[in-house]
């Protein structure tokens, strides 16, 4: 697949460093997202990865909950002396102690300090759903079920395996979390995350000194603020925003590459504002040239910069070579194509004429003589037409053959002068220039209303992308 100039990019050697920092950036990351959603996932880890539980939970400042834990403990013992009998001594205190317990759990709810209360909730569903009792109470249901007369009625052992399935790893999965010093709950987080802190922080303080010495315009101060992104790797606290330095060292590492990302972000957003920008921009332009129109301000510098001495920067009159080349277009290109319509005007007026002449139409009564009067305004028409058309032509060709030797520049020069002059002195009449002010001002208003005002998202993106084909965007990140 051909490669766009978005995603284009200048391949450089990378020094090993600069890999070595960017990969350590991102292990640091990836362990700071863990340690965020390490709560919100334990359930999931403790199903499927338990070892992680025994190694992270410390970590976390996570203990086993005594009351649920001497629950579980309690039924332990009693699934090792159940084989004794149902009826025996010792079974029949535990199962005591575990209707005592289950009324506790449900009262005191111990669930709530690991914020796991639904646990609790799915708990008593299920017993209810078990041992259904008049009073749909999960009290009453969790005394039928530890009950000796209970467990004898029904298969002990199928009893026994339910709640082991259905309601133990609920109980299991509960915790302590105690509050730390600093009044938040108990986390260690920072003894995994300080030594990762203390590699970053000497690093930017020896990359920022040698950028302060390499460039002796930046001092210390201000060198660390052009690695900005990185204190966020320093910052203990708002952690999730070290995904910034780690992007950013990791496109400078050339580990991944965020031109496409970056090209398509930066279109979005131009795109967003360019419309409103454009608008903005060009009408305040013509708000000014109307300005200076209205208030004469406009011909003040026309008039008064054909006393100042002109800057000619490629040895061409512009204004005469363009004057020359409309005057090529319209004489050699545009006036032959509208010969039609200058005779069907040429041949209206004459037809009218005629029409109102008296004496033209007593001629056109003598005998014989009418189709030679018809003949005569048929030429005329054509010769007519053919001065207004072939006449422009050859005066051109007189005046381009006459500026061929010295004497024919100099009168082509006179000439231009004089008609220079001339207009110059007519356009400064004061009735003249008002409405030639006027027709602008109402004209530049069109503009604004019919063009600038009605580009459409379409027309603004087609120039951003002409824009950026002109000028391809920097692969500096």
């Amino acid at each position: 697949m051909a490669t766009t100039k978005y995603t284009r990019r200048k391949t450089r050697k990378v020094p090993i460093f600069e890999v070595v920092m960017a990969l350590l950036a991102l292990v640091n990351f990836t362990l700071v997202l863990f340690n965020i959603t390490y709560i919100t996932l334990r359930d999931f880890y403790f199903d499927y990865i338990p070892s992680l539980i025994k190694i992270y939970d410390p970590i976390k400042g996570i203990e086993p909950n005594r009351d649920t834990e001497k629950y579980l403990d309690i039924f332990e013992e009693l699934i090792i002396k159940i084989p004794r009998g149902v009826d025996s001594l010792v079974v029949q205190e535990q199962l005591e102690e575990l209707r005592e317990l289950s009324v506790d759990m449900i009262n005191q709810n111990p669930f709530a300090v690991a914020n796991k209360s639904s646990s609790l909730e799915k708990i008593k569903n299920r017993i209810r759903d078990r041992i259904p009792n008049p009073e749909d109470s999960a009290k009453e249901s969790f005394k039928t079920f530890w009950n000796q007369e209970y467990l004898t009625k029904n298969q002990l052992t199928d009893e026994l395996e339910w709640f082991e399935t259905e309601i133990q790893p609920l109980m299991a999965k509960n915790y302590y979390r105690g509050i730390g010093e600093s009044g938040g709950l108990t986390d260690y987080f920072a003894r995994i995350d300080i030594p990762f802190i203390i590699i970053f922080s000497l690093e930017f303080l020896g990359r920022t000194f040698l950028i302060s010495r390499r460039y002796p315009s930046l001092n210390w101060p201000e060198a660390m603020l052009w690695r900005w992104y990185d204190i966020f790797l320093l910052l203990p606290f708002v952690q999730i925003l070290r995904i910034i330095p780690v992007i950013i060292r990791l496109n400078d590492a050339q580990i991944i590459n965020l031109e496409t990302i970056r090209a398509q972000a930066s279109r979005g957003f131009l795109a967003s504002i360019a419309q409103e920008l454009t608008e903005v921009v060009i009408i305040q332009a013509i708000n000014q040239v109307q300005k200076d129109i209205t208030n004469g301000e406009l011909a003040k510098r026309i008039f008064s910069s054909q006393d100042r001495t002109y800057v000619d920067l490629n040895k061409i009159n512009e204004i005469e070579a363009i004057a020359t080349k409309l005057v090529q277009i319209t004489v050699f290109k545009v006036i032959p194509q509208i010969q039609s319509d200058i005779e069907a005007i040429i041949r209206y007026n004459i037809e009218k004429i005629i029409a109102e002449s008296p004496a033209f139409q007593r001629f056109q009564q003598i005998p014989g003589v009418e189709n030679l009067a018809n003949q005569l305004s048929e030429r005329l028409v054509k010769e007519l037409s053919n001065i207004a058309t072939e006449g422009p032509q050859n005066a051109y060709e007189i005046v381009k053959a006459a500026m061929a030797d010295p004497e024919g520049t100099k009168l082509s020069e006179q000439l231009v002068q004089h008609f220079s002059k001339a207009l110059r002195a007519e356009l400064q009449e004061e009735q003249t220039l008002e409405e030639l002010q006027s027709l602008i001002s109402a004209f530049l208003e069109e503009v604004k209303i019919n063009y600038v005002m009605a580009m459409s998202q379409e027309d603004v993106e087609k120039i951003l992308e002409q824009t950026r084909q002109s000028q391809p965007l920097s692969n500096k990140f």
